[in-house]
C-alpha cells in the first residue's frame, strides 16, 4: 500500500505553498518566489496523483461493498476490475514520484563522444553519434554549444564535447554514458566485409559555480597556435588554451574559437564539470556502488549498445530491447528508446527502494 501518512504531508505542504505565493511579501521577493514555485511545481504531479488515487479507491471500496447486491451485482462485477486495475497503476505511479530525486536531473549536460577501436571507421561512428545527439536535440528545444573537438579523417571526429542546455536534459540522456559498439562495412572495404569498431559516450552534468570552488594556483594555463582546418587565420593565432589542474593532472584544450579569452572560458567549463564529478564519487560512492549492483549497467568501460547497419537494428544490451529502425534512429528519432532505458533504470531504483524500505 502506498504510504498514505506521507502523502497527506505533501498535500498540506502543497496547500502552504498556495498560499505563500499569494503573500506579499513572497510575490515581491523573487527569490523566494522561484524557491517556492520550483517545490510546488516538484510537487504537484505527486498531489494529483494521489488525489486520483483517493477517487478511484473510493470507488472500488464502494463497488466491492455493492458487489451481493442483487439489482447493482452485476454491474459493479463488470466495473470492479477496470477500476482495480486503475488502482494499481496509479499506486505504481506513486512509487516511482516518491522516489529520491536525483539533484541533476535538471541540469544541463556535458556530452562528450569520443572514437575508440577501429581507427578511421570508430572516427566516422563517432561522428555519426555526435549528430544522432545534435538531431534529437534540435527535436526537444535545447540549445547545443561545441564546446571542443578534434577532427579526423575522411569527416570524422577523435573527439568532441558539448554542452547541452534547456528542460531536463540531464534526466534524458545520463544513462547514455558507455561504449558503443557499430557494425557495417566500411565505405573503405573492397571486399564488403563487416567491420566493427566502437566510440565511448561520457555524459557529465554542468557543474555550478558555487558548486565547485577552484582555486586560481591549482590552474596552469598554456597558450598556442590553434591547429586543425580553418585557414590562415586559424594557424596563425595563438589563442590554443590549454588547462592543467595541477592537484589531479587533469588537462583540458580548447581551440574551437579565435578568441583566447572564449576559449579559457569553454575549457574552464569542461574542467569543472569533470571536477565536480570527481567530487561526487567521492561523495556518492556508496549510493553509486548499490546503484551499479542494481541495475548492472552504466560504467563506462560497459558496452552498453549495438548498431548494426546491414540489419538496420540497434540492440541496447542493458534493457534487451531489439530496435529495426537504426536509420530513423540515427536522424535522431531517441523517444522510444531512451524512454525504454529510463523506465528500465526507474523500475531497478524502485524495487530497491521498496526493499529497503521493507527491512
Amino acid at each position: 500500500m502506498i504510504p498514505v501518512g506521507k502523502l497527506e504531508s505533501i498535500v498540506r505542504r502543497y496547500a502552504e505553498l498556495d498560499q505563500l505565493l499569494c503573500d506579499p511579501k513572497v510575490f515581491g521577493d523573487p527569490q523566494k518566489l522561484n524557491t517556492f514555485n520550483r517545490e510546488r511545481s516538484g510537487l504537484s504531479n505527486i498531489v494529483e496523483a494521489f488525489q486520483e488515487w483517493r477517487v478511484v479507491e473510493r470507488h472500488v471500496a464502494e463497488d466491492r461493498a455493492a458487489i451481493d447486491d442483487p439489482e447493482l451485482g452485476p454491474l459493479v462485477k463488470a466495473e470492479l476490475p477496470e477500476l482495480e486495475s486503475k488502482l494499481q497503476d496509479l499506486e505504481q505511479r506513486i512509487f516511482v514520484l516518491l522516489l529520491p530525486k536525483d539533484p541533476n536531473d535538471e541540469k544541463n549536460t556535458l556530452l562528450e563522444i569520443r572514437a575508440g577501436t577501429g581507427g578511421e571507421e570508430a572516427a566516422l561512428f563517432a561522428a555519426d553519434l555526435l549528430r544522432m545527439y545534435s538531431r534529437y536535440a534540435e527535436t526537444r528545444g535545447w540549445k547545443l554549444e561545441l564546446l571542443s573537438s578534434s577532427e579526423a579523417a575522411a569527416g570524422g571526429i577523435k573527439e568532441a564535447i558539448l554542452l547541452v542546455s534547456g528542460n531536463r536534459v540531464f534526466s534524458s540522456l545520463k544513462y547514455e554514458g558507455g561504449v558503443h559498439r557499430v557494425q557495417r562495412v566500411p565505405a573503405t572495404e573492397a571486399q564488403g566485409r563487416i567491420h566493427t569498431s566502437t566510440a565511448t559516450v561520457a555524459v557529465l552534468p554542468e557543474a555550478d559555480e558555487v558548486e565547485l570552488v577552484i582555486d586560481d594556483k591549482d590552474l596552469r594555463f598554456d597558450i598556442a597556435a590553434s591547429g586543425g582546418p580553418g585557414g590562415q587565420g586559424v594557424n596563425t593565432t595563438n589563442s590554443s588554451v590549454q588547462i592543467t589542474h595541477i592537484p589531479t593532472g587533469i588537462t583540458v584544450r580548447c581551440q574551437d574559437e579565435r578568441s583566447q579569452i572564449k576559449n579559457k572560458a569553454k575549457g574552464l567549463k569542461i574542467l569543472r564539470s569533470r571536477l565536480l564529478e570527481i567530487e561526487q564519487e567521492k561523495h556518492d560512492s556508496a549510493i553509486r556502488d548499490e546503484r551499479r549492483s542494481m541495475v548492472k549497467a552504466g560504467e563506462r568501460s560497459d558496452k552498453i549498445r549495438t548498431y548494426n547497419f546491414p540489419q538496420n537494428r540497434l540492440t541496447d544490451h542493458r534493457v534487451g530491447l531489439t530496435l529495426y529502425k537504426l536509420d530513423r534512429v540515427m536522424d535522431g528519432d531517441l523517444t522510444e528508446l531512451l524512454e525504454a532505458v529510463n523506465s528500465f533504470h526507474q523500475a531497478a531504483l524502485l524495487e530497491a527502494n521498496k526493499t529497503h524500505e521493507d527491512a
